[in-house]
């Protein structure tokens, strides 16, 4: 954002969403709402459930933080553009947050998204995976832009995710084959019955450090093939930018998705007075005199 004015936060009191931040700020000089999600886990205050998480974790929207970007962007249809800034691996799916409405607030966000008037700039800085693929779709609304930077990930599902549903079979394999878990079983199989407890524990020690290593294996393959180059051939998004052009680029998507709504609606776009830049706020002198003692 412009560094020659102060953000507004937006419901920054508002308890249970602390991880999604939302500021009213100037961007190129032109006044927009920017959402984004907290990267590191926050402490959470109050009482805990035990069916719940015991931190906000970074990256991951929860019922009222979901209530929240949805309100955001509802808020700033029809007077500003809106810049979401995401690191999102989804939305929480514990049994706290299913009982507290988290399927209807999430979809409540794609509803917005497909009543915003508007231009909205989605740009992936890290991370861009789960229901959040779904509810930020272009497919839901035109004027919404995608973006991500050099190096992020974007699918459906994120890779620890898939290597540990979609892929065990896979992961067990690559365990299994494992010359380090061949070696204790055929020390195993060979063992007499005196040595065979503590080889069945060393065994089962050897498997569950080659099997987290398998894992991260699949995991870190499924995101090098899912990454933001593919999601760019598959339509899910628009424009791979390197970090140092992300000002640069936010700026100009803010000013083509302006002219775009303002053409849209048949208006021409106003002629920048004073060089773009905000107007300079100047004290006016006192009406009257301060009264004399």
């Amino acid at each position: 954002i412009d560094r020659d004015d102060q953000p507004l936060e937006r419901w920054a009191r508002m308890r249970n969403a602390e991880n999604a931040v939302v500021w009213d700020a100037y961007l190129g000089g032109v006044p927009v709402c920017v959402i984004g999600i907290e990267s590191r886990p926050l402490q959470r205050l109050g009482f805990v459930p035990g069916d719940g998480p015991d931190t906000w974790t970074g990256g991951t929207l929860f019922p009222l933080s979901s209530k929240k970007v949805a309100r955001a962007i509802n808020a700033a249809s029809g007077n500003r553009p809106v810049v979401v800034l995401a690191n999102l691996s989804g939305f929480d799916g514990s049994p706290e947050s299913m009982r507290k409405l988290q399927l209807e607030y999430g979809a409540e966000i794609g509803r917005a998204v497909v009543n915003f008037k508007g231009p909205m700039i989605f740009c992936v800085i890290s991370r861009y995976h789960g229901g959040a693929y779904v509810v930020f779709s272009k497919t839901l609304n035109d004027s919404l832009e995608v973006a991500a930077l050099e190096g992020s990930h974007a699918s459906v599902i994120g890779g620890a995710p898939a290597a540990a549903v979609v892929f065990p079979a896979e992961v067990k394999a690559r365990v299994l084959a494992d010359e380090r878990v061949r070696a204790v079983q055929e020390e195993l199989s060979k063992a007499s019955e005196h040595d065979r407890m503590s080889l069945r524990a060393r065994y089962d020690e050897v498997f569950r450090t080659v099997f987290a290593e398998k894992q991260g294996d699949v995991a870190a393959y499924f995101d090098s093939v899912h990454c933001v180059d593919r999601a760019r051939e598959v339509g899910s998004l628009q424009h791979i930018i390197p970090a140092s052009s992300l000002r640069p680029y936010l700026v100009e998507a803010v000013e083509r998705g302006m002219a775009r709504t303002l053409d849209e609606a048949g208006i021409a776009a106003p002629t920048p007075t004073n060089g773009g830049r905000k107007a300079e706020v100047r004290e006016l002198p006192f009406a009257f005199e301060p009264a004399q003692d």
